[in-house]
């Protein structure tokens, strides 16, 4: 398309929902209002000359769909402006992106910083299966810089970070962290789906790169599995000749498509799901029985001032703490009509999750539930609330 490829100067003008939202005619497509799937396996030349050329960078042409494929380039193009990198590669799951931005930063011998209570299976990736092949890594609280400097070793290569936290939605200074990691020669690598594109772009801050699950608030609608890495064309290049074509976790041309369509709404269903998680979470700081809340949009979160500093906006993800035992915590949830119980969140639907282990910090065990704000009615959620808790026998009224 002639918005992502032919003009990127004249893209980076744009407000991110018409970057999102507007193509140019598109003679090529016989001016198709949308990028066509290309569900094909291979592409054909019209001499041995071009086909050995392709062969000779295939990244570079249209020869196999394992290495490109136009439906995902252009997803890959838009993903990149938005973001403000230079290039991206889309793979078939977050967690492959992720996976493979890891292993693009580290080698036998290498140690790794990462924040504490990461989204679960990255802390297992670094935890135990790195380990097999002599990767280290230490646990650090990072919301504390003083703890991230002093976990630095001679043979540090990268600090992954997840600002805000999947769990507690603790934030790391972004822009510390990448001078830290500069000065010791390290790579920094952040998962920045809370956020999404819309409201922190990472790499303005001096992040290395910057990793997406698009199952999130990118696909939107709950029927996708995709990720995303986006930094400099030097990196995205290395990544594109060793873990991705070699481990050869690609995303297909149907998941592009409909990635597509979902970032075409991103910036307004981001602005619809802030307002409601925000009306949400203030409704619960207000309950006599809740204790913290854990949403960095609210001036009671410790790193607020931060969040304001870094970032445009909020996701409407983020969890509580209540005075109240894990009996009452599960009653109260598996009572609620208007929320779900699930893994993942960022579609239309509202979600609720009662974590099951508990995690320590500052000396206090901390049970917490997490809940995904959707694009339901927050009034309704919160009279949905307001029943599950009566329900228990805890009155409402605020403090």
């Amino acid at each position: 398309m002639t918005t992502s490829k032919d003009n990127p100067e004249k893209c980076t003008q744009w407000d991110k929902q018409t970057l999102v939202a507007h193509d140019c005619h598109d003679e090529r497509h016989h001016g198709a209002v949308t990028m066509p799937m290309y569900q094909n396996s291979l592409f054909t030349f019209p001499t041995h000359e071009a086909f050995y050329e392709a062969l000779d960078a295939p990244l570079q042409h249209h020869l196999y769909t394992r290495g490109n494929n136009p439906t995902v380039n252009e997803l890959e193009c838009r993903l990149a402006l938005l973001e403000g990198g230079e290039s991206a590669r889309c793979f078939a799951s977050g967690m492959a992106a992720i996976s493979a931005s890891i292993l693009s930063a580290v080698k036998a011998g290498d140690h790794v910083i990462c924040v504490e209570y990461i989204y679960w299976p990255i802390r297992d990736f670094l935890e135990n299966y790195l380990r097999r092949f002599g990767v280290e890594t230490t646990f650090v609280h990072g919301e504390n810089m003083a703890a991230i400097e002093a976990a630095v070793k001679p043979n540090t290569t990268l600090i992954f970070l997840e600002s805000p936290t999947s769990m507690t939605f603790r934030l790391q200074d972004l822009q510390a962290c990448a001078e830290l990691a500069k000065r010791i020669g390290a790579t920094t690598i952040i998962d920045n789906t809370w956020a999404s594109p819309i409201y922190q772009n990472p790499l303005q801050l001096g992040i290395d790169l910057v990793v997406h699950s698009l199952t999130k608030y990118v696909g939107g609608h709950s029927d996708i599995i995709g990720g995303v890495i986006i930094g400099s064309k030097e990196r995205l290049d290395r990544i594109g000749k060793e873990e991705f074509w070699l481990l050869g976790g690609i995303m297909t041309p149907q998941v592009a498509s409909l990635a597509m369509r979902g970032l075409r709404t991103l910036p307004l269903r981001m602005e619809k799901l802030q307002q409601n998680g925000l009306q949400v979470a203030s409704f619960l700081e207000g309950l006599p029985f809740v204790e913290r809340v854990n949403h960095p949009g609210l001036t009671s979160h410790p790193q607020h001032e931060l969040a304001e500093r870094q970032q445009s906006g909020y996701g409407s993800l983020f969890s509580f703490e209540a005075a109240l035992s894990a009996e009452q915590i599960q009653q109260w949830a598996d009572g609620l009509d208007m929320f779900r119980i699930g893994l993942s969140w960022g579609g239309y639907e509202s979600l609720v999750q009662v974590w099951r282990n508990t995690c320590e910090e500052d000396g206090k065990t901390l049970r917490l539930v997490r809940l995904y704000i959707g694009l339901e009615d927050p009034n309704l959620l919160i009279e949905d609330m307001k029943r599950s808790f009566a329900r228990i026998g805890l009155n409402c009224s605020e403090k």
